[in-house]
C-alpha cells in the first residue's frame, strides 16, 4: 500500500497534467469554453426551483418551505452524479486507455485517480454553485454543512472501490460493463432521490436499508433540507462496504495487473 501511494506521488505531474488536459479538451471547440461548467448546473438549479417550488408547489412531508423539495432533489442528484460519474468511468478506464497502457510505462492506478480528480473538479464547481443558491435563498444549513466532508469521503471511497473492482473485471468479462449500465438505472430509482423514503411502504423502506447509497444520500439531504447533522449510525453500511470494495479492487488489480495489458 505504501509503495502504491509513493508511486502515485512520483507520478503526480502525470496525473495532474492528465486532469488538466481532459478539462481543456472537453471545451476545446466551444465558444463559451469552461463557462458551460457553470451554466449547466445553474440551469439545473433554476429549472428545479422554478418548476417544483413555484409551478408545482411541491413540498416535503413535515417541512414548511417552498424550496425544500428543490433543495432535496438537487442535493440527491448532485451526489448521485458524483457517484455515477466515478463508477461509470472507472469501470471502463482500462479499456478506454488501452493504447496508453501499451505504449507508456506508469503505475496503472494513476488512471482511476485521474477519473476521481476529474469528477471531483466537476463536482466542486457544481457544489459551489449549489451552496451559493442555499445562501442566496436563505436556506444555508449552518454548522451541519461541515458534515459534507466526511460524507463525501465515504462516498468517494465507496465509488472508487466499486469502480476499480468493476474496471478490472470488465477487462476480462465485457458483459459486466453492459450489465452495470442497466443495473445503475434501477439502482437510481431504488434510492430515495426523487422521492422521500417516508413516502414508500414499510416493506419497501426496509429493503432500502440494504442500499448503501440510500443512507448516504439521505444524510446529505438531511443536512441541506433540515440543517441537521446526519445519523452517523446509518452510514456504517456504506463505510464498511466502501472499505471492503477498496480492498477487493486493490486485490484484483494487484493479482491481474500483469494480465490487463495482454488482455487489452
Amino acid at each position: 500500500m505504501t509503495q502504491l501511494f509513493r508511486a502515485l506521488w512520483v507520478y503526480r505531474g502525470f496525473i495532474l497534467g492528465s486532469v488538466k488536459r481532459e478539462f481543456q479538451l472537453k471545451y476545446s471547440n466551444s465558444i463559451l469554453g469552461a463557462a458551460w461548467n457553470v451554466l449547466n448546473p445553474l440551469a439545473m438549479i433554476a429549472v428545479y426551483t422554478v418548476i417544483f417550488a413555484e409551478v408545482m408547489r411541491a413540498k416535503l412531508p413535515g417541512v414548511d418551505s417552498s424550496y425544500a423539495y428543490s433543495i432535496y432533489l438537487c442535493a440527491g442528484l448532485l451526489i448521485w452524479g458524483l457517484f455515477a460519474e466515478i463508477v461509470t468511468r472507472a469501470q471502463t478506464v482500462f479499456i478506454e486507455n488501452a493504447n496508453l497502457l501499451k505504449k507508456l510505462s506508469f503505475p496503472r492506478m494513476c488512471l482511476p485517480v485521474i477519473v476521481v480528480l476529474s469528477a471531483g473538479v466537476n463536482f466542486c464547481i457544481v457544489f459551489f454553485l449549489f451552496t451559493l443558491f442555499l445562501i442566496v435563498s436563505g436556506n444555508f444549513p449552518g454548522v451541519p454543512y461541515l458534515a459534507v466532508i466526511p460524507l463525501t469521503a465515504i462516498l468517494v471511497a465507496f465509488s472508487v472501490g466499486l469502480g476499480v473492482s468493476l474496471g478490472v473485471l470488465n477487462v476480462f468479462f465485457r458483459d459486466i460493463g453492459q450489465f452495470f449500465g442497466i443495473f445503475i438505472t434501477f439502482w437510481f430509482w431504488l434510492t430515495p432521490i426523487v422521492y422521500p423514503a417516508s413516502t414508500v411502504p414499510d416493506s419497501v423502506r426496509s429493503f432500502l436499508a440494504w442500499n448503501p447509497m440510500a443512507g448516504l444520500i439521505e444524510s446529505y439531504q438531511k443536512v441541506f433540507v433540515a440543517g441537521q447533522w446526519p445519523e452517523w449510525q446509518r452510514l456504517w453500511p456504506a463505510g464498511v462496504v466502501g472499505v471492503m470494495l477498496c480492498l477487493l479492487g486493490l486485490g484484483l488489480f494487484r493479482r491481474h495487473a500483469g494480465e490487463i495489458v495482454d488482455e487489452l
